[in-house]
């Protein structure tokens, strides 16, 4: 089933037709950052002001429901590192983050989590039988790491059950424009040996792939025991809809944060 699309008062958010917590994944409408950032910037590290930032989030929590004064952030790194966090980790906007990961988990109901994005793909998932929730930011480097397999870990350590897990993959950077160099390919081929069928195509140019990131963290998802017919992909990219999310590759870095929220 496709992606739904919300509009409440101006702000605009998808949600997943599979994921029964409160969750979102946010788009560039409905914020009041000014410029190159607007409109709907959640990122504290973009340059933007600290009002606007907070107003964001602020809007958020009217639009969604998610409590984004119980957020927990994390410092992304692009890295395999997913974090089980607490109370003791919530965030307050605009100061530092003391820790790096690019995953977070939680069974504490109240307490929101969420992967920033602007071309990576962001996954959410949930356990609603055992009220375990991931938020995890895969760029290629964390999805060849094997992210995914750290979080089901991380999710599983705190009573989830494969089985039990739906999975959202969220808007990002598609097959259609995700053009790489071999080094990304190579290790799609190393992270699923026997099942890459159909994630790659060569480019238009010499040297040059094509990769369904995607459809990648799906496969190595259902080889971690969740079931195929609980994942969700989005079928936007964010190059071909880039005003209405962000995209890192078509800003050339002159942007905003795109963020994928749940909260149990």
């Amino acid at each position: 089933m496709p992606f739904i699309e919300n509009n409440v008062n101006g702000v605009v958010f998808m949600t997943a037709p599979n994921i029964t917590a409160k969750h979102c994944f946010t788009t560039r409408y409905g914020g009041v950052s000014e410029g190159s950032l607007a409109s709907m910037n959640l990122g504290e590290n973009r340059g933007d002001k600290p009002e606007n930032v907070i107003e964001n989030y602020r809007r958020i929590k009217e639009a969604t429901g998610i409590d984004t004064d119980r957020l927990c952030f994390t410092k992304q790194v692009h890295g395999r590192q997913v974090r089980i966090v607490t109370e003791d980790d919530i965030h307050t906007l605009m100061t530092p983050v003391p820790y790096e990961a690019d995953g977070l988990v939680t069974n504490i109901p109240g307490l929101a989590i969420l992967a920033f994005v602007a071309d990576c793909v962001p996954l959410l998932m949930h356990d609603e039988k055992n009220g375990v929730i991931a938020a995890v930011h895969c760029g290629w480097r964390s999805t060849v790491a094997d992210i995914m397999a750290a979080a089901v870990e991380k999710m599983v350590s705190l009573g989830a059950e494969p089985a039990e897990i739906q999975a959202a993959i969220g808007t990002s950077i598609g097959y259609c424009c995700f053009e790489v160099g071999p080094e990304v390919p190579e290790a799609v081929y190393a992270l699923l040996p026997d099942d890459h069928e159909g994630i790659v195509r060569a480019g238009e140019k010499e040297g040059k792939f094509y990769v369904d990131l995607r459809e990648a963290i799906a496969r190595r998802l259902v080889q971690l025991g969740v079931p195929r017919d609980h994942i969700e992909i989005s079928a936007e990219c964010t190059m071909c809809s880039h005003d209405k999310y962000w995209s890192h590759r078509v800003t050339k870095g002159d942007r905003g944060n795109l963020a994928a929220m749940i909260e149990l």
